[in-house]
């Protein structure tokens, strides 16, 4: 017990009262502090709405105080917490409260003081994967003082517009949206009915696809060409894929690169990327490829259709797609250019093997937390932090959900198994050996090389940094490996320092577009035996390539000069 005795002179009852009640105060501990919001509708927004709500806060500086968003991608430090909303009700009104569901920790562990906070109800649950979309409803951003003294209201008060058929060139160099105009007449936005999709689904499923046509492309003559077929990386819808190929129409405009057509497949989803691959949990989405989209484009353009016209290129999530793809139909394709592949082996998935006992996905041997992305020797996050984050952002499509989607078996709930505890990251071992009998194309290429190799060899072209971001380095060189064990011919190459950005991997001497050239000459080439586009000679296509290739070193000259395309190109 503590006794409180005055300097000098009497206490009045008053004080002496109040003295009490601040003792008490003190004794039974103080009321908690406020830790919920209020999220309202504007009256005249929508009559109702559910989806997944978000409520971003920030710490307040004077750069971000003009700024109209507070999201995950403007700036770092950012908190976020999440809850399902079914409906706003009659009052249009919900609350969140942040001590749950809050990444990196409760709102209540902020230290105190002025918070930028935005609120976001995402409709259709792709925030994972693309970010704010058409009709997701928005608050202003408010400022805040933590720790909250009374329950904030926050109000949607305008919903994200919805998508134009315009690409979007904000930000980008005068040149670079030039190009993409030039390229837009001779993008076709396609999109092909799939009923292998439909009768997985149960509704109308359609592919979409950007055909980009060639220079002097003429529909009525007897003329063919080559194709290209790519996917974007993840994160990259389908606008994007088409604004992307701008690049394709400015090499092919200025004769460094050979008259082809290219078809920028979209394989985004709710649930991430569909990587074209068949699953239980997405559907026959590489059935759907080979069965349905190609032989439909393929009546419609004039394609060489035959395997030694069609080829395969993608860079990280796309480029899973285009190794998956022809190691899965060699017969199909005339080669695939692959860089900075996702995880193509799983005794190295994102540095953890998949297939050790017990395998953890947060934490090595030793108890250190297991890193995903770095710059060099920088750790800027880990796998912990990434599948939190994604937890609270939604139940599906982000980057480590998306996998699951593609490679889990189905779970009792009729969602895809995880691979993965979400509190302790220890791995599943059943689920890890359902992906490496369906998936891991390094274990593909050593069970099945005496079938696979009659159509793959020589074929497969990779390309990844030495100091990959996501250090996809590692499983690029187990499968490099796994195809010098089975003696097949396959072409990896490592570039010195190179991190996941294409504009390190595909540029070399100052020219930016140098893979992009390389590798289309060399498709050319195949195509077309005997006809060799620029400088590229025969040796360079017919050459047995090293198991252990020199970093990229171009000498050509294109046949005519032109302003090399600005790095318009968006990796993960």
């Amino acid at each position: 017990m503590v006794e409180i005795k005055p300097r000098g002179g009497a206490l009045s009852k008053a004080t002496r009262l109040t003295l009490a009640s601040a003792l008490a105060s003190l004794l039974i501990g103080a009321g908690e502090p406020e830790t919920r919001f209020a999220v309202t509708l504007q009256p005249d927004l929508v009559k109702d709405a559910s989806g997944r709500l978000l409520v971003f806060a920030v710490p307040a500086t004077r750069e971000n105080m003009a700024s109209n968003a507070v999201d995950l991608e403007r700036e770092g430090g950012v908190s976020v917490v999440a809850r399902d909303v079914p409906s706003f009700g009659a009052s249009r009104s919900v609350t969140i409260d942040t001590l749950t569901g809050a990444f990196p920790k409760s709102f209540a562990t902020l230290a105190p003081g002025s918070y930028r906070v935005q609120a976001v109800l995402d409709r259709n649950g792709d925030y994972n994967f693309a970010g704010r979309g058409p009709g997701d409803l928005i608050s202003k951003v408010v400022t805040v003082h933590f720790p909250l003294p009374s329950m904030p209201i926050i109000q949607l008060d305008h919903a994200m517009p919805a998508e134009t058929g315009q690409f979007d060139t904000t930000g980008l160099p005068p040149v670079a949206a030039e190009q993409i105009a030039a390229s837009r007449p001779h993008l076709h936005d396609e999109e092909i009915a799939s009923k292998v999709l439909t009768r997985f689904g149960g509704k109308n499923e359609a592919v979409a696809a950007w055909v980009l046509t060639p220079p002097g492309y003429d529909p009525t003559s007897r003329t063919t060409y080559p194709t290209v077929y790519t996917a974007g990386t993840f994160g990259a819808g389908h606008k994007l894929a088409g604004q992307q190929l701008s690049r394709m129409w400015h090499l092919m405009e200025t004769g460094a690169m050979p008259p082809m057509i290219w078809v920028a497949l979209d394989h985004s989803s709710p649930t991430g990327t569909t990587e074209f691959a068949d699953s239980v949990n997405n559907g026959p989405w590489g059935e759907a490829l080979v069965e349905e989209v190609i032989p439909a484009l393929e009546a419609k353009y004039r394609m060489d259709a035959k395997p030694s016209g069609r080829f395969l290129t993608g860079h990280s999530s796309g480029g899973w797609f285009a190794l998956w793809a022809i190691v899965r139909h060699p017969q199909l394709f005339g080669g695939s250019w692959t860089t900075a592949p996702d995880p193509v082996d799983f005794h190295d998935f994102l540095g953890v093997n998949l297939y050790a006992p017990n395998a953890n996905m947060y934490h090595a041997a030793d108890g250190k937390p297991r890193p995903l992305e770095r710059d060099h020797d920088k750790v800027l996050g880990k796998i912990e932090e990434a599948a939190r984050l994604e937890s609270v952002l939604g139940h599906s499509g982000g980057q480590l959900r998306s996998f699951e989607w593609v490679f889990s078996p189905r779970g009792r709930d009729g969602e895809p198994a995880f691979l993965f505890d979400r509190e302790t990251g220890a791995v599943d071992p059943a689920v890890a050996a359902y992906w490496r009998e369906r998936y891991d194309i390094g274990h593909w290429i050593e069970a099945d090389w005496p079938r696979l190799g009659r159509h793959l060899d020589g074929k497969v072209h990779v390309v990844v940094g030495t100091a990959d971001s996501y250090y996809l380095d590692g499983p690029v060189r187990r499968l490099d490996a796994a195809f010098r064990k089975v003696g097949g011919r396959a072409d990896f190459r490592y570039v010195p320092g190179a991190t996941h950005s294409m504009a390190m991997l595909y540029a070399n001497d100052g020219d930016r577009n140098a893979l992009w050239k390389e590798m289309s000459r060399a498709m050319y080439a195949v195509a077309r035996p005997g006809q060799f586009w620029g400088a590229l000679s025969p040796a360079a296509v017919t050459a047995k390539p090293s198991a252990q290739a020199p970093a990229l070193k171009l000498e050509f000259t294109p046949k005519a000069s032109g302003i090399s395309g600005p790095d318009i190109m968006r990796s993960r």
